[in-house]
């Protein structure tokens, strides 16, 4: 009697070749797991609702889950690299199959070195999908075994910015609907008094 696996995120049908030697003479189906991995890269610059609602429905349907917290020296953040992947690991920590990394080059070299191949991105709307697409593109030609998802936005944050978050935070604005209480208290201390550039 063929083994049978537990079935999983990853786990694969398959139905086995009655002509072949040393096979299950009935046919029956059996299950081989296979482990799906994605990985969900990004500035989080802060981390808002609307990345952490991604992360929450992408860890249901993928085995194992990466959020890659890039490093970009010639982009300006509000946030450390540290204080970016000391903020995600806490709001994550919940999640045991979701692993934050750092990383300060180009994500495909990233997936290369762990041989990964699914890139997760979130798209709000249009002009979201627009620069995705080109992106995938040019992911795509770096690697062709490269293949990128697109997951739509809760209709909540259809409109959640993190650009508009830092914004509203520099003007001592309510962001409490925006980013998660840990994230709102680490804002305020970046902008306790008006005078800072949100940019």
């Amino acid at each position: 009697m063929a083994n049978r696996l537990p079935k999983g995120k990853g786990t694969v049908l398959l139905r086995l070749d009655t002509s072949t030697e040393n096979i299950d003479p009935e046919g029956e189906l059996v299950y081989a797991s296979v482990m799906l991995k994605a990985v969900f890269p990004g500035s989080f610059d802060p981390p808002t609702l609307g990345h952490l609602n991604i992360i929450e429905r992408a860890s249901s349907l993928f085995d194992e889950l990466l959020v890659v917290v890039a490093e970009n020296p010639q982009k300006k953040y509000l946030f450390s690299v540290a204080e970016r992947v000391a903020l995600m690991r806490e709001l994550v920590r919940h999640k045991h199959n979701v692993t934050v990394f750092i990383w300060n080059s180009l994500i495909v070299e990233f997936m290369q070195t762990r041989d990964l191949r699914i890139i997760l991105r979130g798209v709000r709307g249009t002009d979201d999908f627009s620069y995705e697409f080109e992106l995938s593109m040019i992911n795509k030609a770096l690697d062709t075994t490269i293949e990128t998802i697109f997951m739509t936005t809760d209709p909540q944050y259809f409109v959640l910015r993190a650009s508009a978050v830092k914004e509203l935070a520099f003007f001592q604005g309510d962001v409490s609907g925006m980013v998660p209480p840990l994230v709102g208290e680490a804002l305020k201390r970046k902008y306790p008094l008006q005078g800072a550039d949100p940019s």
